[in-house]
Parts: C-alpha cells; structure tokens; sequence
C-alpha cells in the first residue's frame, strides 16, 4: 500500500524500518505492545520513540506520539515539516491526526492494522482532502517481521490467560528470548 509513486527508496525504508523494529523489540521487552517508530529528517535520527501507554499510565504514548513530541523538544517546534516517520504498526486515528497537525511529510509503516488502521485500511486520514495537510505513505515495509513481534507479543499474553494485563518482567523476558 503507497502513494508514492514506485514506493522509491526501498531499500533506504528498510534500513529505517531496522531501527524502528528495534524500538518495538525494546517495548515488548518492557511489557508494552511492541510498536516502535523513529522520525527521521534527510538522512539523520530526529528522534525515536516506542509504546509506553502502560508504563506512563498515559493512553496517547504510542510509539508515534512518543516520537514526535521529542522531536518538537529536540528542534523546539511543534511542525516537524520535512520529516519521515517509520512506524512497525500502522497509524491508528489519534496518531495519523497528530502526524497531519505536525505537517510530517511522509509515513512509513510495516504491518497493517486491520482494526483501525488509520493510512488507508480501515480509515484513510493521512491523504484525506478534507485534512489540511496530506502526508506520503508506504505500507508493508518489513511487514512479516513487524506483525511477528505483534504475534508473538499476544501469543505470550493469552498464554497466560490475561487479557489486558500486561506481561511481568518475567513474560517480557521470556518474550523477548522467544524473538531473539
């Protein structure tokens, strides 16, 4: 799934994807749903950011808002123009809005979220012609090991027949052996 035309730079997405795969790796191992994302401006980390909603007691950390408000600490602005996100985990709405407030140039996901999947599979917010701004986006990109991680991670969690609590440091240890 693209708008960009060719999905160019596919390779350079990857190496990007890399990084925000790590990120998620880190979440999971804290006990988060693993999710990670890094904003990227030319060819330089701006900032990264990963799920921490359980550990902040705070439901808007998710990986991108993470992000992004390092980001606007690190260049102090709160428009973060000329950017590329790379997420493991499609937008949902919350996020996919923050990116477009933020004029952030273009997203990079790797799964595809099927429940509410903000870039185009469930709602379609990041190139919406009523929004102000459209943000560029490529689906898919190291999305096997994207939805791994996400696999893995609820696997572990139902195992031990505790939905919605989340792993002890013992589980996430466990877990993050099993992705290893």
């Amino acid at each position: 799934m693209s708008n960009v035309p060719g999905a160019l730079g596919r390779d350079l997405d990857a190496y990007w994807m890399g990084h925000a795969l790590a990120q998620a790796v880190a979440a999971g191992a804290a006990g988060e749903v693993p999710v990670g994302a890094v904003l990227v401006r030319g060819a330089e980390i701006v900032a990264m950011g990963r799920n921490a909603a359980i550990a902040r007691h705070d439901p808007t950390a998710h990986a991108e808002i993470v992000a992004m408000r390092a980001a606007g600490r690190s260049l102090a602005n709160y428009r973060l123009p000329g950017t590329v996100l790379y997420v493991t985990l499609e937008p949902c709405p919350m996020c996919a809005a923050a990116l477009v407030y933020a004029r952030v140039r273009r997203v990079v996901f790797g799964a595809s979220d099927p429940r509410i999947g903000a870039a185009g599979t469930v709602f379609q917010l990041l190139a919406n012609s009523h929004m102000n701004h459209r943000i560029e986006f490529t689906g898919g990109v190291r999305a096997e090991e994207a939805a791994a991680l996400l696999r893995r991670f609820f696997r572990a969690r139902r195992g031990r027949g505790g939905r919605g609590r989340p792993p002890s440091p013992v589980d996430s240890a466990s877990w993050v052996d099993q992705i290893s």
